[in-house]
């Protein structure tokens, strides 16, 4: 069992050992995982993923994200906000998705929200809480990776004040590494190297 260090993949590269168990987890981490995201639909689909991973795998939401993509129109903010209580139902009962009624009316009225602000404005507010990445020494093993931080505290805040829901100090945190805000990826990490 791993210490936390990095761990051979199946090329021989070294990983961050979370994203070996599964062929899933390797493609994810290796393409996606803190790599910059922007756009705000983009931005809502995150956090969105974030909130229904929310006491599950992220392995679960993963296999799952085509179908929450077509369950959610894509997560376009605009197509989101418009939809009924029809829509709910529909949702509630998808098998496609995680069908946790909390989570489900927590994306509908995130949506609503955004749906008022101005183009950008997610993005901008997001990003406005990423920390300076020469004050974050690169972790060498997973337990030098915070679950929460000071910004991802400030961005929870930030986000609650506004309106959103399910976007708490952890959950805030995971955004922030997957949209690329931190670069957790460990030090011997090949996608630390690769430009993630």
């Amino acid at each position: 069992m791993s210490d936390g260090a990095a761990l051979a993949g199946p090329d021989g590269a070294l990983r961050c050992p979370w994203a070996l168990s599964t062929e899933d987890y390797v493609s994810y981490h290796d393409e996606e995982w803190g790599r910059p995201v922007h756009g705000d639909d983009a931005l809502f689909e995150r956090i969105s993923l974030e909130a229904f991973q929310s006491g599950l795998s992220w392995i679960t939401i993963l296999r799952r994200r085509e179908g929450f993509r077509a369950a959610f129109a894509g997560f376009r903010i605009e197509k989101v906000a418009a939809f009924t209580e029809a829509d709910r139902e529909r949702l509630l009962a998808d098998p496609g998705i995680i069908r946790n009624r909390a989570k489900v009316d927590a994306t509908l009225a995130n949506a609503r929200v955004l749906a008022d602000w101005a183009d950008g404005e997610l993005d901008e507010l997001i990003w406005s809480h990423a920390p300076d990445p020469a004050g974050r020494p690169a972790p060498k093993t997973l337990a030098d990776v915070p679950a929460v931080t000071p910004q991802s505290t400030a961005l929870s805040k930030a986000l609650k004040k506004r309106g959103l829901r399910f976007v708490g100090p952890t959950t805030a945190y995971a955004l922030m590494q997957a949209c690329g805000l931190v670069n957790d990826h460990l030090a011997a990490c090949v996608a630390r190297k690769t430009g993630a």
